[in-house]
């Protein structure tokens, strides 16, 4: 839970305290300070989504967005999203414990006038968890996860076991994920790629490649989690239904002349669906290709008419029929949540100058946009061709703005680890792993990690550190052991 108090009384409610950026990373970097700028701004956004609201479960929660202005709907995918940049806060930033409230209303049946909207969302908590535990060192959040309630085993089995059309009492849509022998049906709107043409029309017969993944990567960060806590016996068990899960994708999924992941059909799992998204890439987040597959991929991300071009990562192939210039939601327009994933896909291959060169296009192309477009905001999704926000499914109307939401991710996640460089953190060791490639003054003050708060900031190849307490800070591939108090040393 927050440490620092969120809200004060004013009368009879309880409204949120005024920002505070002591309390979270202060970012330095001079050869672009707009990007600074943007970077308080999503912070700024960010703190108007923390929300005290009664009858909800976990409360605070950051919400994703859409409802504070009284609706009572809160969402998966974009939760576990945002708990990837409220890692970054946590004593503030509610952002796994948001978490708790599909917790429990999914599997401890607490009763809720709050909805889930679609409780067949990306099943990405294990994912989330895990990223925050690098961050907080919270043994103690992890077995109550995984031993004492047992949240990650249970919405692994839950998604494996969906029925589809099936209603559930707390949530507003029914179930479209079924398991099939070979994989899941599913649907756009709980993918949470709402109006993508995968499937061209045909999406009741097809089965999704993400879902299939998410399992897959789920189970892996199961295995870690149980073996980080002594569960030997959970870990091999997870291991197994992972081996299981990947060797599934690589064997019907995987077209080796198109050189992509690709979605199939039911009836016909020979049949791949031909549609380029960045779907491909959950599968080389989950670790399950061979090195040549994500060179594939890879060549996917760089090809300008494919998922490259100067704004990186559009929701389906630029050469592909259906891609619309203007964003047309998931049919062109560039959105943070799958680009991030595919970053730190790249990443988990070694490709970190691509990943922090297509960081820095789309932090870049947000930045654009809130300059130059008005209002001065950041959007719920982004234009694949210009600096302005992505249309609805309608093709005119603009994107929801003041989206933070997950779009946050970009102005602070992806500025920190791909812009900064500041890619790895582990509040266990305790390390960060700083790829030092920029020039000029940079770098990070405040950054959080388990017990430890340092200020680490470079200039003129001299590198200066101050910090509450030792850890060892990797540069390039060089280690340095921090000691408590204030250093400075020379690459």
């Amino acid at each position: 839970m927050p440490t620092i108090p969120i809200f004060q009384k004013r009368g009879k409610e309880w409204v949120a305290r005024a920002f505070d950026r002591t309390q979270v990373p202060e970012p330095i970097f001079d050869a672009d300070p707009r990007l600074v700028d943007l970077y308080w701004f999503a912070w700024e956004l960010a703190w108007n989504h923390v929300l005290e609201r009664p009858g909800i479960p976990q409360s605070p929660y950051i919400d994703c967005g859409f409802t504070p202005g009284g609706g009572k709907v809160i969402w998966i995918w974009d939760s576990c999203f945002m708990a990837l940049y409220c890692k970054y806060a946590p004593h503030i930033f509610p952002g796994v414990e948001t978490l708790n409230n599909f917790y429990s209303m999914i599997h401890d049946g607490v009763k809720t006038p709050f909805k889930i909207e679609h409780a067949d969302n990306p099943p990405l908590f294990a994912w989330a968890e895990w990223e925050n535990f690098r961050f907080t060192g919270d043994i103690d959040r992890l077995r109550f996860i995984l031993t004492e309630k047992q949240y990650l085993q249970k919405h692994f089995d839950f998604i494996e076991h969906t029925r589809r059309w099936h209603w559930l009492h707390y949530a507003t849509n029914p179930l479209f994920a079924q398991r099939f022998p070979l994989g899941f049906l599913w649907s756009g709107v709980a993918s949470g790629m709402d109006n993508t043409p995968r499937g061209r029309g045909k999406r009741r017969h097809m089965l999704w490649l993400d879902l299939l993944a998410q399992q897959g990567l789920t189970a892996d960060y199961i295995s870690q989690v149980a073996t980080t806590l002594g569960d030997s016996a959970t870990s091999a068990d997870f291991q197994s239904r992972y081996a299981t899960i990947k060797d599934l994708l690589n064997t019907h999924y995987w077209d080796a002349k198109d050189g992509i992941y690709y979605d199939i059909k039911r009836k016909h799992p020979e049949q791949f669906v031909k549609v380029k998204t960045p779907a491909a890439f959950w599968p080389m987040l989950a670790r399950m290709c061979s090195s040549e597959q994500a060179e594939q991929l890879v060549a996917k991300l760089l090809d300008p008419h494919c998922l490259g071009g100067e704004v990186p990562l559009p929701s389906v192939s630029r050469d592909d029929p259906d891609f619309d210039p203007r964003g047309s939601y998931w049919r062109g327009g560039v959105w943070l949540p799958t680009a991030y994933m595919a970053t730190k896909a790249l990443e988990r291959y070694g490709y970190y100058e691509l990943a922090d060169a297509t960081a820095a296009q789309l932090v870049d192309h947000m930045e654009r946009t809130y300059r130059e477009h008005s209002p001065h905001t950041i959007w719920e999704l982004y234009s694949p061709t210009a600096p302005q926000p992505g249309t609805t499914g309608n093709h005119h109307s603009p994107a929801r703005p003041d989206f933070c939401g997950w779009s946050a991710l970009g102005p602070i996640s992806m500025f920190i680890e791909n812009i900064l460089g500041f890619h790895h953190v582990d509040a266990l060791e305790p390390r960060v792993t700083w790829r030092l490639y920029q020039e000029g003054r940079h770098g990070i003050r405040r950054l959080r990690f388990g017990s430890i708060l340092a200020d680490i900031v470079t200039e003129g190849g001299t590198v200066e550190v101050t910090a509450n307490g030792p850890f060892t800070l990797e540069i390039n591939g060089q280690s340095f052991a921090i000691e408590e108090g204030s250093q400075s040393f020379t690459l």
